[in-house]
Parts: structure tokens; sequence; C-alpha cells
């Protein structure tokens, strides 16, 4: 057919159009629209940011009002509530004002609000913005906030979109909701791991990310053309489609000029760089630890968590949404419980939620009715849904993202099945390296380590703490009161403090007492003896501190103000140390008190024979106490019994930078700072200190340091499990409880109340160089099998009354069969200090071995189950009574709390008595007692059961059965049971009966 005049001309008139307008966009980037953005004023310029606020008015700032009940002219007047907008780090601030039909600062406004925006500015082109961080971000928000407050004298709502909701989350945290009326998020997303895009398995975001942080940014920013380029390839189909779009609809230009504002910004022109310090920080705490979910997020010298946040918060999130999954936006409600949060589900994807026809029609009124309803001036919002805290949350993309992935995949010739398959295919491999490489790649090392030890090898606990300064200066070392302690200033304060001791005359070899309460200063004492050289005498706080002190041979004590008084009055110069900013000596103490905070340390000359960190693994380095037998016994550790504790514990924990170990034992508990604290230096982890264990303050202080592994001593955890379960309890962090001497009961308790943790029990000798960990999570009770690294054991059979090991035919000593108690003794890798007791020629000629002097059986399996120290084993008439053991299985008991054994001398010898409390309402019968004992030997079982109100422990948590076997033989009554000879059933104890038991008078 031949074109019609008509046509011929249409045509041209369109090729005419389409050069013109591509001619203007080459020349000018886009075409001219001609719209003005909205009117603002820098209020305020910073180095890190500026402030805008949007259409200011002439009068007075603070009293910009806005009519009510559509009144224009009416004196009904309020206040404009001000909210405060934050852009993502790398889009800039024009995101709230892209163009006047989807402006968000206009909508706002004309709503009745009183807009202000935070510009961060382009960090290319600002002093130093290619050197901000995450902390300067954060910062700036809750700066800007403080400054709106005091221009309007009240308090702001905060919005933020992406990233930028992210910073309004950590700045609420940050100030705890101070001067917050409330927050609304536009697509932020809380966990980045567990809901990444199209589904990509955590272990290979969690891989990647370290990558990116490690090679990639580390040193490097990232230019706004790369971050633009990036946040297209997240959808590259749409993004594509969009440019055929554009291009199809060039010639007509009344039709692209509502969206080019739009098109620019994403094509570039809203993007900025992005400081490579303030990434790398990111994806350390938001991606690789997760902090946003788990807590512990750090912002300068401040730690805190999410739930903080105590204001009322609004998550707008896209249902389609390719980077603010849905999944990961709702997890607010669960980490922040004590906020109350709604969610606004919009059907647009990442960009829509603030820009577009949705923005515009249902976003910004709806945010507008969330300000009036929360002022108290309108009603709630109808599209909006109360979040449950509790509410369970899908842990991967919902459907919507997958069936528009599908979609475009399926565009481009391929499936969704392929995303898939190639995340399964990633995530299988990861699961494999982790199966077969994991000990190779953290635990390995360690245990290399151990076994290159020498006596003569430099390795202390001051030691390691000084490479840990050197290869990770601004890591956390400890948290404590809310507070960060780095790397390098722990390590800066350890040296101020030896130039104070070296002042008032410590020497290197020298014993100086330490009682102090668990905080940094009382670590940063241990550390700087060990810096020294010294030994550090842990002196637990007891009435008996003149006996310990003669006892461990001091003359010096490192105490803290409140415990200086003690200290001298038990006949010791004492040497104070931290106590904070507020702290006072006692009055009336200037004899023997050396107050070290007075020395100036820039002003000590150090003498030329010392030297940092000259321990050496066969040298003495702590000495502990301990009481179990009834009399004070010292416990001396070298720098190598240590060294085997720390590393041992951070292989068997897992223990790395990511890990936040929870110091609840007190450090003159071996568990304390041998495996707690010792573990985690080993590791790299942070250590979270608490001023003691307190139940009531423990999930706040779990959230806050992001706990994931929490120590504990004996029947400590048991406080923990009789506590009423409350609705915001649900502690995401914790993956591990490590320590040793848990109730077998108390252990399955645990695991019930926080399911999907594990139980890592230890056993260590101070002396000995056994190690024993229970890396099982399916036998509770056992102690597991001697890690790698650690010394040689073996059980042996001993004199039941005496403990002495026995010998056989042969005058070696006689390996016991499986599940028969024996004694366990170990063969040390290098020499023991000459006070601990040897024993020669146990299996050949020669060798040297050392006992534990606690009773062990050992499985099929090969995993060892401790019976009891020798001490406390009761020698029956019928044999040998195991506490442990027998208290174990009547822990087994659903109505047993905890149960303890000890021996009361009776008419015919001692017999072995068990106590228990109980546990929940229901009554403890014979048949459970008799059933419960019966995984017991028959000879190993006691004599007597019966229920009493309560069982003592020690200040670390030990059941103690002293005071109960100081009134002797329990009084008959309906919950006293005792072992028939001939039936071995347990019946109850009658008063005739005990009559005929009791000693003679």
């Amino acid at each position: 057919m031949i074109p019609t005049p008509d046509t011929l001309a249409a045509a041209i008139k369109t090729a005419t159009s389409f050069v013109v307008n591509a001619v203007e966009v080459v020349r000018f980037g886009g075409l001219q629209t001609d719209e003005e953005p909205a009117p603002f004023e820098i209020v305020v310029r910073r180095p890190m940011f500026r402030l805008r606020r949007y259409y200011p008015t002439a009068g007075d700032a603070d009293m910009a009002a806005v009519a009510v009940d559509g009144d224009p002219g009416g004196a009904d007047q309020r206040p404009r509530p001000p909210i405060v907008l934050v852009p993502p780090m790398m889009i800039s601030a024009e995101v709230w004002d892209v163009s006047p039909s989807t402006s968000a600062v206009t909508a706002l406004y004309e709503a009745g609000l009183d807009p202000w925006v935070i510009d961060f500015g382009a960090p290319d082109l600002e002093a130093g913005g290619l050197e901000r961080t995450l902390t300067d971000h954060v910062v700036a928000v809750s700066d800007a906030v403080d400054l709106v407050v005091e221009a309007t004298g009240r308090s702001v709502h905060l919005g933020g979109y992406s990233q930028g909701g992210m910073f309004c989350y950590q700045a609420a945290a940050y100030r705890r909701s101070r001067d917050l009326e409330s927050l609304v998020t536009f697509g932020s997303p809380i966990d980045w791991r567990g809901n990444a895009p199209l589904g990509i398995p955590e272990d290979v975001i969690v891989t990647v990310a370290r990558f990116a942080a490690q090679y990639v940014f580390n040193g490097h920013s990232l230019p706004g053309w790369m971050a633009s380029t990036g946040f297209r390839l997240l959808d590259p189909i749409k993004s594509a489609r969009a440019q055929v779009d554009f291009l199809r609809q060039l010639h007509n230009r009344e039709a692209l000029l509502g969206h080019e504002r739009q098109r620019r910004f994403l094509a570039g022109d809203g993007f900025v760089a992005w400081s490579g310090p303030a990434i790398v920080d990111m994806v350390q705490q938001v991606v690789i630890q997760n902090r946003m979910m788990v807590g512990g997020f750090v912002v300068g010298d401040r730690v805190f968590s999410l739930a903080d946040i105590t204001c009322p918060v609004l998550a707008a999130l896209g249902e389609v949404d390719e980077i603010g999954v849905p999944a990961g936006v709702r997890k607010i409600a669960s980490v922040a419980p004590r906020a109350t949060v709604y969610e606004l589900a919009l059907r647009a994807g990442h960009f829509g939620l603030v820009v577009g026809s949705t923005a515009a029609s249902i976003t910004w009124p709806t945010v507008a009715e969330w300000a009036d309803w929360i002022e108290g001036t309108g009603d709630r919002p109808e599209d909006i849904e109360h979040v449950d805290p509790g509410a369970e949350v899908e842990s991967s993309p919902t459907k919507t993202v997958m069936l528009a992935a599908d979609g475009a995949f399926q565009a481009a010739g391929l499936g969704v099945g392929v995303v898939r398959g190639a995340g399964k295919l990633a995530l299988n491999t990861v699961h494999t390296t982790r199966a077969l490489g994991f000990e190779a790649l953290n635990a390995a090392p360690r245990l290399v380590r151990l076994g290159q030890i020498q006596p003569r090898t430099r390795v202390s606990f001051s030691k390691l703490l000084t490479e840990r300064a050197r290869n990770q200066p601004d890591d956390a070392c400890f948290l404590f009161a809310d507070r960060v302690h780095t790397y390098a200033a722990v390590d800066t304060r350890i040296t101020n403090v030896v130039k104070g001791l070296i002042t008032v005359g410590v020497r290197q070899g020298d014993h100086v007492g330490v009682v102090m309460e668990t905080r940094p200063s009382a670590l940063v004492t241990i550390a700087a003896l060990s810096r020294l050289g010294a030994v550090a005498v842990l002196l637990p706080p007891t009435r008996s501190l003149s006996e310990l002190i003669h006892l461990g041979g001091v003359t010096d004590v490192m105490t803290d103000p409140e415990h200086a008084s003690r200290v001298t009055d038990a006949g010791a110069r004492a040497l104070v140390l931290g106590g904070g900013a507020e702290r006072e000596l006692p009055a009336g103490l200037d004899k023997g008190v050396v107050d070290l905070e007075r020395i100036d340390p820039d002003e000590v000359v150090l003498p030329r024979w010392y030297r940092p960190d000259p321990g050496r693994a066969g040298e003495p380095a702590f000495l502990f106490f301990s009481r179990s037998t009834g009399s004070w016994q010292s416990k001396l550790v070298t720098n190598h019994r240590w060294a085997l504790s720390a590393f041992g514990t951070a292989s068997a924990a897992r223990l790395t930078p990511e890990s936040t170990v929870y110091c609840l034992s007190p450090l003159h508990h071996p568990s304390g700072l041998l495996t707690a604290v010792g573990g985690a230096v080993a590791g790299g982890a942070r250590i979270a200190l608490s001023r003691g264990f307190d139940p009531a303050t423990f999930d706040e202080e779990i959230r806050r340091y992001g706990v994931t592994v929490v120590s504990y001593t004996w029947a400590m955890m048991r406080e923990l499990v009789r506590r009423p379960v409350t609705s915001c309890e649900s502690l995401p962090s914790i993956r591990l409880f490590m320590g040793s001497g848990m109730p077998r009961g108390v252990w399955r308790r645990v695991l019930e109340r926080y399911p999907g943790t594990r139980v890592l029990e230890f056993y260590a000798g101070t002396e000995a160089d056994v190690v024993l960990a229970n890396l099982s999570t399916t036998k509770p009770g056992a102690r597991g099998r001697p890690l790698p690294g650690t010394a040689e054991v073996q059980l042996v059979e001993f004199h039941p009354d005496s403990g002495a090991v026995l010998a056989g035919p042969d005058g070696y000593a006689v390996p016991t069969e499986v599940d028969a108690p024996g004694m366990l003794v170990s063969r040390p890798r290098i020499g023991v200090d000459a006070s601990v007791r040897q024993l020669r020629g146990v299996f050949r000629p020669g060798d040297t071995w050392v006992s534990t002097n606690d009773v062990f059986e050992r499985d099929r399996d090969g995993d060892f189950w401790l019976l009891g120290s020798a001490s406390s084993v009761v020698h029956t008439d019928h044999g040998p009574v195991y506490p442990i053991q027998v208290a174990d299985a009547l822990g087994d008991l659903p109505e047993v709390d905890l149960a303890v054994v000890y021996g009361v001398p009776g008419a015919g010898g001692t017999l072995a008595v068990a106590a228990v409390t109980k546990w929940g309402k229901d009554a403890i019968t014979a048949a459970d007692v008799g059933g419960a004992l019966a995984s017991v030997p028959a000879a190993a079982r006691p004599d007597i059961v019966h229920v009493v109100r309560d069982i003592p422990v020690t200040t670390w948590y030990r059941p103690d059965p002293s005071g109960l076997a100081a009134r002797g033989l329990p009084k008959a009554g309906p919950r006293v049971w005792i072992r028939d000879t001939d039936t071995g059933d347990y019946v109850r104890l009658t008063k005739d009966v005990r009559d005929g038991l009791a000693p003679p008078s």
C-alpha cells in the first residue's frame, strides 16, 4: 500500500519529535520538565549533614500551624507535628521530593505535618565524606532529632526509607526512644541474613558479605554510578523493560514528562557514593553479625539492641519488594517487643513505596493519618494492621516475590526453578564445606598452636590480648553497662595499670591478690598482672579473706573501693583500682591503701628489667581457691593450663569474632576466667560482663549485648527456668549455654525453655591438663570426651575408701571396663608444678600421671560421665554411693527440681541420704523414686530419699548439702522413704525404723 500524505506527515512528525527529544536527552541527560522542587531552607549545616526544613514559615519556626476540622480561618489551630525524614546512604535527599506529583514532603505538608529532611550530601564531594562510618550516620540522625526538638519545642515523628529506615531504628534504640512520638519506615528490613532477595541461602549471603567486607570495600568507596547500576540489576528485566518503554515513547513528550524526573532519579541522578568504612561497618554488623536481629549493635562506645525501642512503629512494606523482603521487614515486631508495631502492606516494589502513584494515593495519606492518630487528633488508619511480637514470621521471602522473580526469569527464557536450583546448589556446597572444613578453618589453628606449646613457650592471658589489640584494635573486647571497650582501649588501660603496679613495687613472679566485683577494672587488673609476669591470686569475697590471703602468700591485694576496707582489715595492703567516675574511697582508709588511679602513667619510667608478657607455659599464672571439703584448698593454674582451657573452649564452642559470650561466672571461679573469658579471647569473641547474675535483667542484657553464648556454673541456669514465661521472651541470639556442673534435670529444662539452643558441658581439672567437652546434643549430663591437643586420660581402678590407684598383678594400674567406675588420671603434655602430687610408673616404667581425684564412668561411645569427686563419695556398708550419679537420676523426674546426696552416721555405719526439692505441683511418690533410681546399680543407691523445702547453693550455685548433713537423719514423714533391703523398693520411713537407724547417743 502507498502511504497517504497524512500518514507520511504523522511519521515525519513522530521521527522529528523522536530526534528532538533524543538530542535533549543526550545533551541534558533527560527531558526538561520545568517542574520546581518543593521550597526548603537549610536550617543547620554540619560536616556530616545538612538539615532541611520544607515549606518554612515566615513566622516563628516552632509555631507553624494547621487549621483543624477544615476551617482554614478558624481560631482552633494546633502546631504542625514535625516529621524528620531520612534517606538511605546511597540515595540523595531528593528521594523525598522527586516530582511534585509524588513528593513526600509536599503531601505531608498539605496533610498538616511539618516536614524536615536530613541531607547527607554526596560523600565524594564532602570533606572527609568517604571516611564516614555507620556510627556517623546513626549519630547524625540522633543529632538531627535533637535539633528539630529544640527548634519546635516538641517530640518528633522519625521516618526513613530503606537503609534510612534502618538508621531510624538504630537511632531510636541508641537514644532509647527519647523525644520520639513514633517511627515510620518504608521497606527497611531487620533480618538481611534469613530473608535475602530471591531466597538466596543465608550461608551464601554471609560468605559473600565476608568477602566483600574484607577484600572489596575495605579501604574503597562505592561510586554513585555503581550504586545506581547495582540497584537496577536487582531487577534487570524490569529495568530493561523500562528503558525499552522510554525509547518507544520518546516521540511522545507529554506522555513521558509525568515520569521523567522519576526516571532520571533512578537512572543515576538520585544516587550518591558510599563511603568504604560505612559499607564495611554495615556489612559486618547488619549482615554478618546480624545485630539488628540479635542485638549488641555498636555505635561509638555504646551498645544497644532494637529492644530499646519503646515508641510506636509503623512499618510499610512492599509485597513485591525485591530488596526489603516483607518477611525481613516484619521482624521488627519480634526484636522490639516493648514497642507497639503496626504494618502497612502495599502492592508495590521497593522504590514504589515512596515514589509513584501508590505512594501518592496510599503511603503519604496513611502516614498523615498515622501521625494524627498518634497525636490523638484522628482515628487509626484503616489500612494498617497490628503485629503481635510473638507472631510467626516467614523466614524466607514471600510467595509474591518468588512469583515476581518467576515471571521475570521466564521472560528471559529461565524459570525461578533455576534460581532455586542455583541457591540449593550453593547451599549444599556451603554445608559440605562446613562439614569438611569448619574445624580445619577455625579449630585447627588453635589446636595446632596448643600442640606447639612447650614449657618455655611464651603464652599467657595478656599476650593473647596483646595479639588481639594488634590484629583487631577496633573490635569490641568486652561490653559492660551499655558501653563498648575495644581491644585497643583495653590494651592501653592494661599498660597504664602495669605502670602503676611497678610504681608501688610489684615485680615479676610476685603473688598479688585480686578481690573485685566482676567489672572491666577486674579484667584489666588480672591482665595487667599477667603482662607483668606476676601471679594473680583470685580471692572470693568471703569472710575468710584473711585466711585466704595467708594461704595465697600475698601482701598486696588489688581491689575496688567497695572491698578496700575488708582488705586492710585482713592485714594486706590495698591497691585500689576502678570504681567508676563517682568513685569514693571509704573514709579513714589512708593507712594501708594505695589509690592507683592517682598515679599518672605518663610520668612513670619503666625499669630496664621490665618485659611485657614474659609468662612461659610452664610458669604459674593464677591461684584459685575452692572449699568442697569444708576447708579451703588452693589450686595453681599455669599459663599452659589457662591456654589449654581457652583454646579448647574456643574450638568446642566455635567462638568467632561474631560471637558474644555472656560471662555470668565470677572471675574468682575457674569457669569464669578459664572458660568464659579465656575462650572468648582465644576466639576473638566479645565478652559481655554482668554486674552479677540476675534473672530479672537476663533477657534485657541478652538482647542489648546480642549474646550468643551464655556461661554458667553448676545450677545457675535453674534460676532462669524457674521464672514464668513472658510473651516478650523471644531471645533469637542465644545458641549455646556453656559451663560445668549443670545438673541433668536443669539441663533438660534449659533446652525446653530455650529451643534451638544446646548445652556444652566442660570438665577441666585446675591442675591437670585434661579438658573434656560434651559436643553431643543427645546426652544430657555427659562430660563428653577429651578435646584434641589436651592430655591423654585413662580411667583406672581405685580403692573406694582411700581413692588410691590400685595395681594389678604386674604392678601397673588396671584400666576399668565400660560403664564401670574409675578414677580419672591424666598424662600431662608438659611438666606439672612440683606442688601437684604425681603418679609414677602407672602404665610403664618412669611414666608420669596426675590423678584428678574424680570418679567417672565411660560408655561404649567413649563419652565420660562424672559420678562425683573422691572426697564426696558416701561409703556405706553396701558399697560406695556416688553423689552426681544419684542426683542426676533423681533429677530426671519431672517433679524434681534439685537433688543432693550426703552421708549421715547411723547405728550400723554411714547411711547415704538423698534430698530433693519439688518442681511443679505434682507430688513425688515412692514409686517415682524407685523408678528413677532403677538406672543406678543397686549397691550405689541411697538408703534414704526425702523431700526438702530448699537446697542451699554456694555463691557460684553449687548445690551444698552440708547444712542438711548437719541435721542428721531426716525425720519420719509422708515424704521420706527408705530402701527396703529385701525388695529394693523405697517405702515410707516410719518413726520406729528411724529410731532404729539413729546412732547411739
